[in-house]
């Protein structure tokens, strides 16, 4: 009986991400056919290459991603696990039929190079996002990235980074040299809105500050900001002095506000801010300041 209930929310859960990743495919798709491709520019990865292809060849945009992706969600599946590689092929079929659907949609943009690049890296990051944040990928060249980055001595962004540079060459061959050049800018701004909508717009970020008046420091942040914090005890390299450091996790939205606090109450301060992917646990809530 338990373990009935328990499989339901389980199988809704897993219907919902896959919906969502539906979605993000059609957005990404939408973007593709209404905003850069129409106005020749092209995306980066596995995508880019089968617009080149798509080009060249006059062959259907959604076909050659359908098949160019095939050995890279092998390689999510055998790297990164089996429902990574379900969801992907989700993802990837929705982007593959959404290029057909929306492939005679009159383009919503003409002309206008700058908006093009910012509102089609936006709309098509803004569907690679939803896809990857419920567990899927609409591009195999990322997972290509994290194959190699096992390999060799790079990080992943650095590879992936690496392997555009090599489709953006490619695209020139098709769209010209600003054609490259579009695509690059407006696959960049994609992967900054994928960025955003994986983590999400209140992202945490971690606070480490030394001070020579902790209490008074941490009372203002609870007060002010209506929010926690730790103190653990460290020493100086140099002097070994012992100190308090204080540890804040806040989200981005409060950032500045910290800022103001930190330098009112001590402009020397010693600050360290680190970006935070997830918090869970613990009692990181946000206490009522009025």
């Amino acid at each position: 009986m338990n373990t009935t209930k328990m499989n339901k929310p389980n199988k809704l859960k897993f219907i919902l991400r896959g919906l969502m990743v539906i979605i993000g495919g059609f957005i990404a798709a939408y973007g593709l056919e209404t905003v850069l491709i129409p106005n020749n520019v092209s995306d980066g990865g596995v995508t880019g290459l089968s617009i080149v292809g798509s080009e060249l060849f006059d062959l259907p945009l959604g076909v050659l991603i359908a098949i160019i992706n095939i050995p890279f969600i092998w390689l999510g599946y055998q790297q990164i696990g089996k429902s990574f590689a379900s969801f992907s092929i989700i993802g990837i079929a929705s982007l593959a039929f959404g290029t057909s659907l929306f492939h005679h949609a009159p383009a919503i943009i003409d002309g206008d190079t700058l908006l093009v690049t910012v509102v089609g890296g936006i709309i098509l990051g803004l569907g690679m996002g939803l896809a990857l944040r419920n567990g899927g990928a609409l591009d195999g060249i990322d997972m290509l990235a994290v194959l190699l980055a096992r390999k060799l001595p790079f990080g992943t962004s650095d590879l992936i980074l690496f392997l555009n540079i090599f489709v953006f060459i490619f695209v020139s061959i098709v769209f010209g040299l600003q054609g490259a050049i579009l695509s690059a800018i407006a696959y960049y701004i994609a992967s900054k809105v994928i960025h955003i909508v994986e983590e999400g717009l209140s992202g945490s970020k971690t606070f480490q500050i030394i001070t020579t008046q902790p209490e008074l420091m941490v009372e203002a942040i609870r007060d002010r900001l209506g929010r926690s914090a730790t103190y653990k005890d460290a020493y100086g390299g140099f002097s070994n002095e012992k100190f308090k450091e204080i540890t804040c996790v806040i989200n981005r939205l409060e950032e500045t506000k910290l800022k103001e606090i930190i330098n009112e109450m001590d402009e020397t301060a010693f600050v360290t801010v680190y970006d935070v992917a997830e918090v869970k646990g613990g009692n990181f809530r946000k206490h009522n300041i009025h």
